[in-house]
Formats: structure tokens, C-alpha cells, sequence
């Protein structure tokens, strides 16, 4: 396999790009980063030097993944969704070494048009919903929806809601797959 590049993509000298990958109409990949295999980049997508981009992600059009971002494998950006590095940006004042680490750990989807503020953990299996955003971080398998986003539910590895309270002391099976999850307190875990 080799990685695909469509003509009008700008890939900077020193961009390591995995196996596998699609890079198409208008990217910008800079010199430093540094992306996995079969990661699949839509168009008009921007990758700083900073940043890291796991196997098997799909980063969909318009997103732009600023220095200090890093997703983990299995990450799904949705259409326009936009990552920040600074917290409280001005254009008079350089604040290039006040960028924050965003981190968003695997299996993690991102929808449409949301915003995750810089600085925060999005934990495995997450799902943002579109046009939330972020400004804390998320739990492992917590469904988040709102301005600012609020946990409003549980999500399986499928992409299924789960039948679960937010806190508490239960179990419930993926609908799709039969897996089984498991609420301690205020954390999920997969049995």
C-alpha cells in the first residue's frame, strides 16, 4: 500500500505519513507532523507540525488540527469541527508558547461543526455531539451534547447509546453487539 495524494495537497519535506492514507483536495500538511496508517484526510484539511494523528482516522472536510493536538487511533473528526491551542487568544500578543495539549484518546468521535476548546482530555470511545463544545474533559465512553457540552448519556465502542444512568451502579449490553458495559459510580467500563 502507499499513501495517496491528491495533486492540489501541499505535503511540507519531513511530514511522515503512514501506509494507506488519503490526503485529498487542497490539505496542508506541515514538516512536523506526524500521521498514522490508513488515516483518511477530506478536503480543505490543515495538520500543524505539533501534532499526532493515530492509525485509522478519518479527519473529514474543512477540520484543522493546530499544534498541541494529538488523537489516538480510531479518531473521527466530523465536518468543520474546530480544535483551538490558545486559551485566550489576542492578535497583539504572541502566545505561540502558551499553546495547550489537547489530547483525544481512542475511538473518539467528534461530530459536525463542534468546538473543542484547548486543553482538555476527550476520553476512549467519547462521542461529541454536533456542534457542542467542549471546555472540560470528557469521560471514557460519555455522550456530550450542548453549549457548553453536558454528559448526557453513555455511548458503546459501536456508536450505540447505552441504557444507562449517568451515575450510579448498573450494566446493559451494546443493542448492536451484545458487549457488556458496566456503571461504577461515574465511569463505564467494558466487561
Amino acid at each position: 500500500m502507499s499513501v495517496s495524494i491528491h495533486p492540489s495537497a501541499i505535503v511540507d519535506e519531513g511530514a511522515q505519513i503512514g501506509e494507506g492514507s488519503r490526503v485529498w483536495h487542497f490539505v496542508h500538511v506541515c514538516g512536523g507532523a506526524r500521521i498514522g496508517k490508513n488515516v483518511s484526510m477530506g478536503q480543505n484539511v490543515f495538520v500543524g507540525n505539533k501534532v499526532t494523528i493515530g492509525d485509522n482516522c478519518k479527519i473529514q472536510n474543512n477540520v484543522s488540527v493546530y499544534d498541541n493536538v494529538h488523537l489516538e487511533e480510531g479518531v473521527f473528526c466530523g465536518p468543520s469541527m474546530v480544535f483551538t491551542n490558545v486559551y485566550n487568544p489576542r492578535s497583539l500578543i504572541e502566545r505561540k508558547s502558551e499553546y495547550l495539549e489537547t489530547l483525544v484518546k481512542k475511538g473518539a468521535t467528534l461530530g459536525a461543526n463542534c468546538t473543542v476548546v484547548c486543553g482538555v482530555t476527550i476520553g476512549e470511545y467519547a462521542f461529541v455531539g454536533a456542534g457542542a463544545v467542549i471546555n472540560k474533559d470528557v469521560p471514557a465512553y460519555a455522550l456530550m451534547v450542548g453549549v457548553p457540552a453536558k454528559q448526557i448519556g453513555w455511548m458503546s465502542e459501536f456508536g450505540e447509546q447505552l441504557d444507562l444512568q449517568l451515575t450510579g451502579q448498573a450494566d446493559t449490553a451494546c443493542p448492536h453487539t451484545g458487549t457488556l458495559y458496566i456503571l461504577e459510580g461515574n465511569k463505564v467500563i467494558k466487561k
